[in-house]
């Protein structure tokens, strides 16, 4: 599938920090439209396929809520039994997406993304194929990016203790990463990789600094103007502030 990008979303997570009893990507937003639905429209028109990973008990409710995406053959879902993070998430379902090109990682829970990003993201992958990042300036980053000499050297990331900067640039939660040696390169970095402090997962966000410097892979930055975009459902007040920009969206 020359030139192709799988939409890849790793959504295992149980939303306990929310304290509900449904996945994120399943919360309703406005009118029967749930983040679900917000990310399937956003990636479609740019991406051949969409890869969901679930976590086991939710597989039978997504599977329903998006029986009509699976039925046509655009939208597919596999587990994650265990909870040991998105890379292991991302890479446990590698037999859904190794025949593309290109794979778009996007977080279940961004139901602020606009589909402007997500074009702009696989266009830049597809005039340079490598590392994609979509970057925003933040006041109070919940991770941060450094670079130098045009290299990633580290992702900080609040919730494994890192502290980030006021006006570190953030992501938006998409990236798009060709597919060409790439499965090699996580098992390569799962060798030394350090578990987050906090977590005790092996991370995904540090092995894109990985890729830049020790596999040499060129790192595309697309600017993203909105900061809101960025923001995913962590707290309530997310949940709320969602809920409030997509008022008037229809199922």
């Amino acid at each position: 599938m020359t030139g192709s990008v799988c939409a890849v979303i790793p959504a295992a997570g149980r939303g306990t920090r929310l304290g509900l009893d449904v996945p994120k990507i399943m919360l309703e937003i406005a009118g029967g439209v749930t983040v679900w639905h917000l990310l399937y429209r956003r990636l479609l028109p740019y991406t051949g396929h969409v890869h969901v990973v679930v976590a086991p008990e939710a597989e039978g409710p997504f599977r329903r809520l998006a029986a009509d995406e699976i039925g046509r053959g655009t939208v597919s879902v596999s587990v994650q039994h265990e909870p040991t993070g998105m890379g292991d998430a991302v890479f446990g379902a590698s037999g859904h997406w190794e025949s593309h090109d290109g794979i778009l990682v996007v977080w279940g829970d961004q139901a602020n993304l606009s589909e402007t990003t997500v074009r702009r993201v696989v266009d830049a992958h597809r005039r340079a194929p490598g590392l994609t990042v979509s970057l925003v300036p933040m006041p109070d980053p919940y991770v941060e990016y450094e670079f130098a000499g045009g290299r990633l050297l580290r992702v900080r990331q609040s919730r494994e203790g890192d502290d980030c900067r006021s006006g570190g640039l953030s992501d938006v939660g998409v990236f798009c990463l060709s597919t060409d040696g790439l499965e090699t390169a996580w098992k390569d970095y799962l060798a030394d990789a350090a578990r987050g402090t906090v977590t005790g997962e092996i991370n995904f966000l540090p092995f894109l600094a990985y890729l830049s410097q020790n596999r040499g892979r060129v790192v595309n930055p697309v600017h993203v103007d909105d900061p809101d975009e960025a923001r995913g459902i962590n707290t309530a007040e997310d949940l709320e502030f969602a809920r409030r920009v997509h008022a008037g969206s229809a199922k």
